[in-house]
């Protein structure tokens, strides 16, 4: 069972992964009021028409959001992201909120955000960070989908997931568990289902990364970072160094397996 407390630190690694929070500011963030939810994979947190009340902080698992007309994958959202924190302002989410695989939530009322925005401002500013990084990791997916290929697409997008992840002390030893499935991923690169598998092949035969049913492992970041042309500014990440030099370079030996269709 999620107890609270966890989800005021998958919070507070999120803000201070943006910005430097003093330990009063950390604090105020124990006393957020919260309930725990479970969401089955591809399961609807926020419709378009609704008008939440409530934010959503991700504590496992992945969520996303899909356009309701052809359910093209806009944005994806890792534990400790806040995928609709502009709900605050605008109150109409405008997308569905799905769930990428099992997920599980916290669901945190506006008026906590408004009270700590109001009494800390370092909160305030993180908290503004984080909508700032949300927009910008959109600019970055609308190049992805307009300027580069298949196969930077998928690579640009799997070093941002990573280096996202890397961020709140999760996807250790370059391993994570994948969030997409075939029809996922495709509809994230908009590419074919077919056309997906082909290109995770594709950086497989490069070595770049091992793809084995739900789980990702990097065998070479450099290899993997250069097909994509990444490069990770755009996160707005304290400490980019320390994720891309020294945690994300280090080689993955994989397991002896015989591999299968990587996406289910």
């Amino acid at each position: 069972m999620i107890q609270k407390g966890f989800a005021y630190t998958k919070l507070a690694d999120r803000l201070t992964s943006l910005a430097e929070l003093s330990d009063d500011d950390l604090e105020l963030l124990t006393s957020m009021p919260c309930t725990i939810a479970h969401f089955a994979s591809h399961e609807q947190l926020l419709r378009k028409s609704d008008r939440p009340t409530r934010c959503t902080v991700v504590l496992q698992g992945y969520l996303c959001w899909r356009d309701d007309n052809d359910g093209q994958i806009t944005s994806i959202y890792v534990p400790g992201d806040v995928p609709d924190l502009h709900t605050m302002i605008v109150p109409k989410p405008g997308a569905r909120l799905t769930a990428l695989g099992s997920a599980v939530v916290a669901f945190v009322p506006h008026a906590f955000f408004h009270e700590t925005s109001s009494s800390s401002p370092s909160l305030n500013r993180a908290l503004q960070l984080l909508a700032h990084a949300d927009a910008s990791c959109l600019r970055n997916w609308i190049i992805n989908l307009g300027s580069r290929d298949s196969l930077t697409r998928v690579a640009h997008l799997i070093c941002e997931i990573t280096v996202r992840l890397k961020a709140v002390g999760l996807a250790k030893d370059n391993r994570f568990s994948s969030p997409f499935t075939q029809s996922d991923l495709a509809s994230a690169c908009a590419i074919s289902p077919v056309h997906a598998n082909r290109v995770v092949q594709e950086l497989r035969r490069r070595q770049a990364l091992h793809w084995q049913s739900r789980t990702i492992a990097i065998s070479d970041w450099q290899a993997l970072s250069d097909i994509a042309c990444f490069e990770p500014d755009y996160l707005g990440l304290r400490n980019r160094s320390t994720l891309t030099d020294h945690q994300l370079l280090s080689p993955i030996v994989p397991p002896e397996t015989t591999e299968v269709s990587i996406l289910r």
